[in-house]
């Protein structure tokens, strides 16, 4: 699960103002300081204006996983409490959308199973026969195969760190397997039946 946004690109640009090196600085550090895990931030872009009567605005555009875009802005006398604002806001707008995702207002027809967990014994390699070497498992764990339909197993996808989600598909009533693919895009193995 990712904890921190570790060096998205940040675009800052700015508005009848220099940005200095300090401004582009902390606006970085406030960008990588957002420590939520989804949406994943892919890129993001700060627009600094410095309005009439020393009004400074500050917004942020970022440019998320899933084609999600968040965007925030605020007015305040001073840039840097302009750029604080905005930050807050947006880490209630993404938490917003988190939480709107991770809601389940659906049915659930099924309870959650457990795969059985088998251990095979590792025999000893015979030198004359190294074309049939058999597979051995090192690290055996439990799944849980939850009911879910297929965004929300995209969703688990993207908010966990296993390269596959197995879940129970709600609109099918059949097992399925979840992976990313090396494309970027997801695709799906549904499991056992015609």
């Amino acid at each position: 699960m990712q904890t921190i946004n570790v060096d998205p690109p940040v675009t800052v640009t700015g508005r009848h103002m220099e940005i200095t090196d300090a401004i582009r600085d902390y606006a970085k550090k406030k960008i990588e300081s957002l420590h939520l895990d989804y949406p994943k931030i892919i890129e993001a872009k700060f627009l600094l204006e410095v309005q009439t009567h020393h009004r400074h605005f500050a917004e942020i555009i970022l440019f998320c996983a899933n084609h999600i875009t968040i965007e925030c802005s605020s007015t305040s006398s001073d840039l840097y409490a302009a750029m604080d604002e905005t930050i807050s806001k947006i880490a209630r707008r993404m938490r917003k959308h988190k939480t709107r995702l991770l809601k389940n207002h659906r049915p659930r027809s099924a309870s959650i199973r457990h795969l059985d967990e088998h251990v095979f014994a590792t025999g000893t390699l015979d030198n004359e026969h190294h074309e049939e070497v058999e597979p051995f498992l090192i690290h055996p764990e439990n799944y849980r195969i939850r009911p879910l339909y297929p965004d929300e197993a995209i969703t688990e996808l993207e908010l966990s760190e296993r390269p596959f989600v197995i879940f129970h598909n709600q609109k099918t009533d059949r097992d399925c397997v979840l992976f990313r693919r090396s494309d970027g895009d997801y695709g799906m193995i549904q499991l056992g039946g015609a």
